[in-house]
C-alpha cells in the first residue's frame, strides 16, 4: 500500500511537471528504448530566467533526476510483478507474534495448574490439621470427664496396686478378671470376617524337639531360650476399619520427656499412615485416651514399626528408606536405604500388607528383619546403629520370609510364627545370631482372634506385644535352656 501511494505521487508529480512545462510552452517529452532494451521517458523543459545553466549543476541535478527515475521503474517493475516488498518481514513476525501468543496460553494453562495443585495440598494440610485439633479436644474431655463408678469389664482392676508418682506396673496383662478364656464374643466385629481371601495362609513345616525343662527361678530371669508362650491377653479392640491392622510399642530406654509407662501405638490401614498416638499408661491405653497426638512428616508403611531410645524406627512408604523420628523435637533425626531390601510386596510375611522390613528391639540392641533378591526371598537379619542406622552386621537364614507369618527378637536370638490365622499354631524356628545356628522348634502360641499382623518382644515387660484383628493383645513367656 506503501509503494502504490509512493507510485501515484511520483506520477503526479511528472504530470504536474509537464503541465507546467507546457503551460510555458518550452516542454518535450519522448519515449524510447535504452541500450537494454527496456523502454525509458524523457522530457525538456526550457527555463523562463536562464538561458543557459553551469554544466556542473546541471549533470548533478540530471543525474539525482535519473536516480529518482530508476527508483520508480523499480516500484512499478515490483508492483506490476506482484512482488510486495516487506512481505517476507512481515510473514516472520506474523509468525512470531502467533508463537507468543501460544507460548502465552500454555503458560497461563501449567499456571493454572500448578494453583489447582497448591488448593489441593493446602486442603489436605487444612483437613490434617483440623483432625488433630479434634483429637486434641476429644482427649481434653476425656480427661475432664467424671471417672466412672464402675469401670468397663475390659479394664483391668488394678489401680489399688500404682504408688503416687511411680511408674505404673504393667504385671496385670497376664490375666484378666471376670473373663474366662473362650469368652471373645463381646470382642469380635460382627461386620468383619475372619480370614479374608487378599491373602493366602503359608505354613513353615516344623519338627519335635525335646519338651521344656520343668520351671524353676532361674528360667524367668537373665536371657535364655524361648521355652513357651503364654495365653493371649486382650487390653483393647481398635475403634474403626483402620485399626484392623496396626503396632503398638513400649520402648525399653525411654528419653525425656516421656517415661517408661508411656505406650505407643498406630493404626496401619489406609494410604497415609501418619498418625502416632501416646498413652501414658496401659490403663490409658485401654480406655481409649490417649494424651500424645504426633502427626509423622512421612508417611509409615506396614507394622514393622519399633521404638528405642526415644525415637520410633519405621519404613517410610513404597520405599526401603529407613526413618528415626525423634520423639522429643517431633521431626527427623535420620534416615537411610537398606541396602538391597526388597519392600511393598517383594518378600513380606505370609499375612501380606507390605510386611517386607521389620524393625524389631531385644537386649542387644535394634534389628532389622527383610529379605533381598540375592538372598532368594530368605529371611536376612542385620544389626542397626540406633543414630545411624548404619548396618553393623548381618546374617542369612535359611528360612523363607514369605512362609511365615511373623518374626521376633529375643536375646539375640530370631523367632517365627507359623501362621497368623490358626488359632492353634507355633514358633516354629529360631535362629541364634551368636552361632549362626538354626533349628525348628514347637512351641504353642495362640491367634484368638484369627488374623495377626504383628508380633514383637518387649524387653521391659517380658512379654510379647501383637495385634491380632482389631485387637491389641499381649503374652507371657518364659526363657529358659532347652533340655
Amino acid at each position: 500500500m506503501i509503494y502504490l501511494k509512493m507510485w501515484s505521487l511520483a506520477v503526479v508529480w511528472i504530470s504536474s511537471l509537464l503541465v507546467s512545462a507546457q503551460a510555458q510552452g518550452t516542454a518535450s517529452l519522448w519515449k524510447g528504448n535504452d541500450r537494454s532494451g527496456r523502454c525509458q521517458y524523457s522530457f525538456t523543459v526550457d527555463s523562463p530566467k536562464e538561458a543557459s545553466c553551469p554544466s556542473a549543476s546541471t549533470g548533478t541535478e540530471m543525474e539525482a533526476l535519473k536516480a529518482r527515475l530508476g527508483l520508480l521503474e523499480v516500484l512499478v517493475a515490483r508492483l506490476a510483478g506482484g512482488e510486495a516488498p516487506g512481505t517476507v518481514a512481515g510473514a516472520g513476525l506474523q509468525e512470531a507474534h502467533s508463537q507468543a501468543m501460544r507460548d502465552k496460553a500454555q503458560l497461563q494453562r501449567e499456571k493454572t495448574q500448578l494453583q489447582r495443585e497448591k488448593d489441593r495440598l493446602a486442603q489436605q494440610v487444612e483437613d490434617l490439621q483440623k483432625r488433630v485439633a479434634e483429637l486434641q479436644k476429644e482427649a481434653e474431655r476425656l480427661r475432664s470427664r467424671p471417672c466412672p463408678q464402675a469401670p468397663p469389664p475390659s479394664v483391668p482392676q488394678h489401680d489399688s496396686g500404682l504408688r503416687p508418682g511411680a511408674g505404673p506396673s504393667l504385671s496385670h496383662l497376664a490375666s484378666r478378671p471376670g473373663r474366662t478364656q473362650g469368652d471373645t464374643s463381646s470382642l469380635r466385629d460382627p461386620s468383619w470376617h475372619y480370614g479374608g481371601p487378599a491373602y493366602q495362609e503359608l505354613k513353615a513345616e516344623v519338627a519335635e524337639v525335646p519338651a521344656p525343662s520343668p520351671e524353676n527361678p532361674e528360667d524367668n530371669t537373665g536371657c535364655g531360650e524361648l521355652l513357651s508362650v503364654g495365653e493371649p491377653v486382650s487390653h483393647r479392640k481398635a475403634d474403626s476399619i483402620a485399626g484392623k491392622y496396626g503396632v503398638w510399642m513400649q520402648d525399653p530406654e525411654p528419653e525425656a520427656p516421656y517415661g517408661p509407662g508411656m505406650l505407643w501405638r498406630v493404626d496401619t490401614v489406609g494410604s497415609e499412615v501418619r498418625q502416632l498416638f501416646g498413652y501414658e499408661d496401659m490403663q490409658q491405653l485401654s480406655r481409649g485416651f490417649p494424651t500424645k497426638v504426633l502427626l509423622l512428616p512421612e508417611a509409615m508403611e506396614s507394622t514393622g514399626a519399633a521404638m528405642y531410645r526415644g525415637s520410633l524406627y519405621y519404613q517410610r512408604r513404597r520405599s526401603r528408606t529407613l526413618i528415626r523420628y525423634d520423639l522429643a523435637s517431633e521431626s527427623v533425626a535420620a534416615r537411610r536405604d537398606l541396602p538391597h531390601a526388597g519392600f511393598h510386596g517383594q518378600f513380606p510375611y505370609s499375612w501380606g500388607g507390605y510386611t517386607d522390613i521389620d524393625f524389631a528391639v531385644d537386649e542387644e540392641g535394634l534389628w532389622v528383619i527383610y529379605s533381598t533378591n540375592k538372598a532368594k526371598g530368605a529371611i536376612v537379619l542385620s544389626q542397626l546403629d540406633p543414630h545411624s542406622l548404619e548396618v553393623l552386621r548381618s546374617w542369612e537364614t535359611n528360612i523363607r520370609k514369605t512362609t511365615v507369618a511373623n518374626a521376633f527378637m529375643i536375646c539375640g536370638r530370631l523367632y517365627t510364627v507359623a501362621s497368623y490365622t490358626s488359632p492353634n499354631t507355633t514358633v516354629n524356628y529360631s535362629f541364634d545370631t551368636s552361632t549362626s545356628q538354626s533349628k525348628a522348634m514347637t512351641v504353642p502360641f495362640k491367634n484368638r482372634y484369627r488374623y495377626n499382623s504383628m508380633v514383637d518382644y518387649n524387653l521391659v515387660q517380658r512379654k510379647l506385644f501383637a495385634w491380632d484383628n482389631y485387637h491389641i493383645v499381649s503374652y507371657d513367656v518364659r526363657l529358659g535352656k532347652q533340655q
